[in-house]
């Protein structure tokens, strides 16, 4: 039998292979990933892992199966991490807040997909707690490291699934995504992130952050990883009002747009980075356009800096008044900022929200994708802590506007700087435009070498 012992977990499609071959069975990737998470120490990544005889239960009841079943599930024996904002039968759930834990009978709608496919959960990650940010440091588990090391963020809110992908742990991870939860810790840390359409995957048995807006996203090593597990988590949750079927985009264009006049806080080896990666994409393209951004920025403002925040509230605002010194100072503040706002404002910014939602429906008529940066510019953890807010939003610049305007993103590596930090890109499209924007970031956007995984 072949050892994954002491190095990275093979991806979906490897492991797939070597299972078909004889080479490895689900209970020698199962001792190996626990090896490696024992040997990474206290890296923040986990807030659970499962027992190791639950693992390896799993692990022998999947191996028993006869061979015409395994081959026709499609993560048989994949090991999978999730965010501690999302349910699995047997583990907390917390959102990164000890106080708020509680145990699910059962798996999220997401998770119970992934089981019927043959995957094995195997621990709860670390997030900003209640899902509230995009650096990754707001929770008392720790603030992760991203895997380029420098002390640079590991990106959130969904930085431990992020992490545990990009460090070799585990070939895939569930993650979710308001504002950019799935693509800035995807961005900082070498791997793809995609972010499905609003409702395409159920979100039931998922911590809301925002209900109208929440995504369950995916990180994988590569698009095809990513593609597969897509395919098992998308199709309706009947335990999810907010669930919907599939529809057929827009008609393609063969059109690439771009943003003019993009902002990257003065970081011009991030802006140069960009600039290569734009310049390939247009040599691929058979036509691009230039687009106005400040419309994308208008609609992510109304995330945090509109009434939106209120939705935060929404939901835990009896948990906030039991339990007043049980949630990170920053949380509470960013949270109780939504009883500012009145029903008189909601409605206005809805109103607006439709302007700008057609606004969009009319650059999609044109273009077939949109390609951003996914991040402006990064920050070490110790720039977070001295500036945690205005920071944050600086994270989510190209990122927040996306749920709000019903919109599909995927967010892949596009190398690093000229000074080694992480660079990524964002592909948009409208609603229900997966596929369209997979295979158009295997098109226009180079694979770059994964970064050197750093250990603990």
């Amino acid at each position: 039998m072949q050892t994954v012992t002491g190095v990275a977990a093979p991806g979906v499609h490897e492991l797939r292979t070597a299972y078909s071959a004889g080479a490895l069975r689900p209970r020698d990737v199962v001792e190996a990933l626990l090896q490696r998470i024992a040997e990474r120490g206290d890296d923040g990544v986990w807030i659970t892992v499962a027992r190791a005889e639950q693992l390896h239960v799993q692990a022998a009841e999947l191996e028993s199966l006869p061979a015409a079943r395994r081959d026709a599930l499609p993560l048989w024996g994949v090991p999978v991490a999730v965010k501690d904002n999302i349910d699995v039968a047997g583990l907390p759930t917390t959102a990164g807040c000890p106080a708020f834990a509680y145990s699910p009978a059962r798996d999220a709608g997401a998770v119970r997909r992934l089981r019927e496919a043959g995957a094995i959960p195997v621990g709860k990650t670390n997030l900003d707690q209640f899902a509230t940010g995009l650096n990754g440091g707001r929770s008392p588990h720790g603030a992760c490291e991203s895997v380029f090391g420098g002390d640079l963020i590991s990106g959130g809110s969904s930085s431990g699934s992020a992490v545990a992908v990009a460090a070799g742990l585990v070939p895939v991870a569930l993650g979710t995504d308001t504002a950019g939860s799935g693509r800035v810790p995807a961005a900082m840390n070498g791997i793809v992130g995609l972010k499905p359409t609003r409702g395409l995957v159920g979100a039931s048995g998922v911590v809301p952050a925002c209900r109208s807006l929440d995504c369950v996203s995916v990180f994988a090593r590569d698009l095809d990883d990513a593609a597969t597990v897509l395919d098992v988590l998308a199709g309706p949750d009947p335990d999810d009002p907010w669930s919907r079927p599939s529809a057929p985009p827009p008609p393609t264009t063969a059109v690439l747009a771009f943003p003019e006049a993009l902002d990257f806080e003065g970081d011009e080896a991030m802006a140069a980075a960009f600039a290569r990666v734009a310049a390939r994409a247009a040599s691929h393209a058979r036509e691009t356009i230039r687009i106005d951004a400040g419309p994308l920025r208008e609609a992510g403002d109304l995330l945090y800096e509109g009434p939106w925040v209120a939705e935060r509230l929404a939901a835990l605002e009896d948990f906030l008044d039991a339990h007043p010194d049980d949630v990170l100072p920053v949380t509470r503040a960013v949270i109780e900022r939504g009883a500012a706002f009145s029903a008189v404002d909601a409605f206005r910014a809805r109103y607006r929200l439709q302007e700008l939602r057609a606004w969009a429906a009319e650059l999609f008529a044109r273009a077939d994708v949109l390609l951003l940066p996914t991040l402006p510019t990064t920050f070490t953890r110790a720039e977070l802590v001295a500036q945690p807010v205005a920071r944050n939003l600086v994270l989510g610049r190209y990122t927040q506007f996306t749920n709000l305007l019903d919109l599909a993103a995927v967010a892949v590596p596009a190398g690093t700087t000229a000074d080694g930090r992480p660079h990524g890109v964002t592909l948009v499209g409208p609603a229900f435009s997966e596929a369209r924007l997979l295979a158009a970031a295997a098109r226009l956007v180079p694979s770059p070498v994964p970064p050197t995984r750093r250990d603990s």
